[in-house]
């Protein structure tokens, strides 16, 4: 028995199961603009070691980008000759675009594609679709970043790519090592979800797709390549890069802002009906400490430059008010976000309200705390002052955490409604929407049936999506 947890929500991981004689179980595409030279040699080489390594059946389909040489004809001439050969041709330039329409057309339930220049060494093919067969993984890529790597490239490229990729870590949180090796494959069930989802249409299309589908929490699987560059390539760096960091910034709006539907990615723990039922799972408590203390050491840091500012024209006590409101507003807007992974605007304002509550006890903490000093000496040195803020602040910061923790941003997953369908299925704790309606399939004596559940009263509490990483 096997059962969705949500509408649109991924189904358990499986393994595929066997296809119908000549029915191929990857479809290996291969974007193309202009690569009249290269395209065969690459196509017979491929084809070649598929057929003597890959153990299912298989398809290369050759996805043509509005090319304006003879490509178009060396394409149709390998589909006529090799039977495991087809063409897609597109007016349009966009390797992103060219992979979205050949995926999303696809009968294959394996996906993947590789740059024409075959600067990855084939035999990292099958260890990279394997894990997506069996069912242990959503996507894989290729690492030319891995330890056991082995790349030859100039130094620039080298300094680009490796730049690019601590840029996705420090600003969208990236833990995929390289984004943009041309070598990626990702299950057909996952692309049908996660390709609507992907507005790029170029080079970073790829970084897009593995970000969203990170955050999701889909496994990625990173294969160490054998990589030499191609001194022939194409491709423009200076544009790439400039529309790769606009793509950064709008993805990074978009993750801040919570308008992205990730929820449709979910998929259950496990492929056992029983791990729906699993209870006293950590709620992240490690992950909310480290992000916590993080966001507190730079709202202390924040605080003293607001509380050194104000103290030039006004007294500690108005000084220390104004700096602890102007950081407590930050402060709660920066743990919503980052520590506890409250995403959009809903509840926003509640959540400012009592964080001002909060605000309101290290006020009363810190404030004592000078009142105290004043009372001790008459006129206190500004470092003394400062001292004395720091040591209220530590006070202050632990019983903050444990307030939003219990309090302002609680973890309501266990105390919300449930509704139990079928063979022990569960479905409850966050619902993004005040009325819902979920269609789930359940197994009953070797018959799907569809059943439609419509939940209404969700408190409106959860229209906060939480992004529990």
């Amino acid at each position: 028995m096997r059962t969705d947890s949500s509408p649109g929500t991924l189904p358990a991981r499986e393994h595929l199961p066997a296809a119908p004689a000549g029915t191929p179980v990857l479809d290996v595409v291969i974007p193309v603009y202009n690569e009249e030279k290269d395209l065969q040699p690459c196509v017979r080489r491929l084809h070649e070691h598929l057929d003597r390594t890959f153990p299912y059946a298989f398809r290369i389909t050759i996805a043509d980008n509005a090319s304006t040489d003879t490509t178009p004809q060396v394409a149709g001439q390998l589909a006529a000759e090799i039977p495991e050969v087809t063409t897609f041709r597109l007016e349009q330039k966009g390797r992103g675009r060219a992979l979205r329409a050949v995926w999303s057309a696809s009968d294959a339930p394996v996906l993947a594609y590789m740059d024409v220049d075959l600067s990855t060494d084939l035999n990292a093919l099958l260890p990279l679709v394997a894990p997506l067969i069996s069912g242990h993984s959503d996507l894989a890529i290729g690492s030319r970043l891995a330890r056991s790597s082995r790349v030859v490239r100039g130094a620039k490229r080298e300094l680009i790519s490796r730049a690019y990729n601590l840029i996705l870590r420090g600003s969208l949180q990236a833990r995929f090592s390289d984004a943009q090796c041309g070598f990626k494959a990702i299950r057909r069930d996952v692309a049908q979800v996660l390709l609507p989802l992907v507005e790029d249409t170029g080079w970073f299309f790829d970084t897009e797709m593995l970000v969203l589908a990170e955050r999701a929490g889909l496994r990625i699987h990173e294969v160490p390549v054998d990589w030499i560059d191609d001194p022939d390539s194409t491709v423009h760096i200076v544009k790439t890069a400039t529309d790769d960091l606009k793509g950064v910034w709008r993805i990074g709006r978009a993750l801040a802002t919570g308008s992205l539907p990730l929820d449709r990615l979910t998929r259950p723990f496990g492929d056992d009906p029983r791990d729906r039922d699993i209870k006293d799972v950590p709620k992240g408590l490690a992950r909310q400490l480290v992000g916590f203390c993080v966001v507190g050491a730079l709202s202390t840091l924040f605080y003293l430059l607001l509380y050194s500012g104000f103290r030039v024209f006004t007294g500690p006590q108005t000084a220390n008010a104004l700096a602890l409101l102007v950081s407590a507003v930050a402060n709660t807007a920066a743990n919503r976000r980052l520590t506890f992974g409250v995403r959009g605007r809903g509840g926003a304002v509640r959540h400012q309200a009592q964080g001002l509550v909060v605000f309101g006890i290290g006020l009363a903490l810190t404030s004592g705390s000078l009142a105290a000093l004043n009372a001790a000496t008459t006129e206190p040195a500004h470092s003394t002052e400062l001292a004395v803020l720091i040591a209220a602040n530590l006070a202050a910061t632990v019983l903050r955490f444990l307030l939003f923790r219990a309090w302002v941003f609680p973890d309501r997953r266990d105390s919300e409604p449930t509704v139990a369908v079928g063979n022990g299925a569960v479905f409850g704790g966050q619902q993004p929407y005040q009325q819902a309606s979920q269609s789930i399939q359940y197994s009953n004596d070797d018959t799907w049936r569809d059943v439609t559940l419509r939940l209404q009263q969700v408190p409106p509490h959860d229209t906060d999506s939480r992004d529990f990483r």
